[in-house]
């Protein structure tokens, strides 16, 4: 009896164990984007100590920078390792090339000589076959993925690190809104065969992001509150299947094109999932913050979708760390605003990372630039302020100017003064950046206004990649924010 007693009481503590390991699984398969697509990006030893600090424990690099590579060296976060859209043609073309990258951005880290960083996967391309592309790095996919796989194998670390191939949100579709109708676009039908294949030989994950706030965008089928993972929502059936929320609705439209192209049990890791905090109605902190919530929730329920029950996706990336004053804005203001965290590491809400009730740790000894801002001087002739203000933004981030944006009730010239400090902080606070023709004036009285920061960037060394905006649509939302 008492070996009974014995057996029962050991049972029930390794049953105990295996629960928390089961739970500590979940927490650590959320991990972060780190993009650094950012004038003026936060140090990476700084990004690193913020990520230790908020238990943090996987990340997603866009590309090798070196100085970010070796502030994670000993760090025990996993990191996925991003090669460049720009590199895929001569990837494609060269195995040398392949083996070149794979020696100057792979091997020297995983050396025991020196503290190691732990890389898990190399995601070839950045998100590839996104339609606003054009189709333009399509070609060269899968063959820079088979020359990759080749130079980790000639490099012995194959067995170590993993190839995987980001696909976009936009890759897969259904005209109909069910899952049960999903596919692939039919101009990847071909290529996304050949990938899941080559996934599959070499035993890979699908990695794909899924983006709630753009089928929102998108779709007037689709409420805010089903994309927020709210009980409230009105549920959508797709024959037998009942979906309460938007991300199990995408999530089962990639496992049906997964399906239909002969893939129906491969492994998916969402590389980018989030919900922006400006740049556009309903994009704020406190509306992410309920949809990261419900994510985190839903995810670590292991209770899966529909057409996959008890099997959720096998790692989750939030879109995104902080914040980034140089992305694309060709499809909206908002694409600078998907960080947890402002551009200078201060939490916008609350993430549980693993940390529980505590709130999550801002960025630490941040070095600013001077306090000042550049404003507009009402004691000039302002007739002609607006070209100024339009030529400031072509250059600068006025995004949260955007209709909907934390900025955007600012009134003239308030709005004038907020181009004109973001092109002032963008130029390092030079005397240059707030001339505009006489039209600028330096004050040390911070102007912002309600929700409305007038940000003051970091002390760090200028990135020198303007990128000015080429779609008219920014042209015409400017020209509508700047009516005087």
């Amino acid at each position: 009896m008492a070996l009974l007693h014995y057996n029962q009481n050991y049972l029930g503590f390794v049953a105990k164990l295996l629960l928390i390991a089961t739970l500590a699984v979940g927490v650590e398969a959320i991990g972060v984007n780190w993009g650094r697509n950012s004038s003026h990006p936060l140090p990476p030893l700084k990004v690193v100590q913020l990520l230790k600090f908020n238990n943090v424990t996987k990340v997603r690099l866009y590309e090798a920078d070196p100085f970010v590579l070796q502030a994670l060296q000993g760090s025990k976060i996993e990191v996925i390792l991003g090669i460049p859209n720009s590199l895929l043609p001569r990837l494609n073309s060269s195995l040398k090339v392949a083996q070149s990258w794979v020696h100057d951005n792979l091997t020297r880290y995983l050396s025991d000589s020196s503290p190691k960083v732990r890389i898990q996967y190399i995601a070839v391309g950045d998100s590839p076959f996104l339609q606003s592309y054009g189709g333009q790095y399509v070609p060269y996919v899968v063959g820079a993925s088979m020359n990759i796989q080749a130079a980790l194998t000639k490099a012995n670390i194959a067995d170590q690190v993993k190839v995987v191939i980001p696909c976009s949100y936009d890759a897969f579709q259904t005209e109909s809104g069910l899952p049960s109708k999903g596919h692939f676009r039919s101009d990847l039908n071909k290529t996304m065969i050949q990938l899941l294949a080559f996934l599959s030989k070499h035993n890979s994950p699908f990695m794909s992001s899924i983006s709630p706030f753009h089928l929102f965008q998108q779709n007037k089928n689709i409420s805010l509150h089903f994309s927020l993972f709210k009980e409230t929502s009105h549920p959508h059936k797709d024959g037998k299947k009942v979906y309460d929320n938007s991300f199990d609705l995408s999530y089962d439209t990639l496992v049906t094109a997964m399906s239909g192209a002969g893939f129906p049990q491969m492994d998916i890791i969402i590389d980018q999932i989030g919900w922006p905090t400006d740049g556009v109605v309903n994009a704020n902190s406190s509306t992410a913050e309920t949809f990261m919530k419900g994510l985190l929730s839903h995810l670590r329920k292991k209770s899966g979708t529909p057409l996959r029950p008890h099997k959720p996706p096998k790692e989750a990336y939030i879109l995104s760390l902080l914040d980034e004053d140089q992305k694309s804005i060709v499809d909206g203001g908002f694409e600078r605003h998907w960080g947890i965290f402002t551009f200078d590491g201060q939490a916008k809400y609350n993430v549980d990372f693993g940390q529980g009730s505590r709130s999550l740790v801002n960025a630490q000894n941040v070095e600013y630039l001077s306090a000042k801002w550049c404003v507009v001087n009402d004691n000039k002739d302002l007739s002609n302020v607006t070209a100024s203000a339009l030529d400031a933004c072509s250059n600068a981030d006025c995004s949260a100017l955007s209709p909907g944006g934390s900025c955007y009730n600012l009134t003239w010239p308030g709005n004038i003064s907020y181009a004109f400090n973001s092109y002032y902080q963008l130029h390092d606070q030079s005397p240059d950046g707030c001339e505009f023709g006489g039209l600028g004036l330096v004050t040390t009285v911070d102007p912002s206004v309600d929700n409305c920061r007038f940000s003051v960037q970091l002390r760090t060394a200028y990135g020198g990649f303007l990128q000015v905006p080429s779609s008219m649509y920014l042209i015409l939302l400017y020209m509508a924010v700047f009516l005087i």
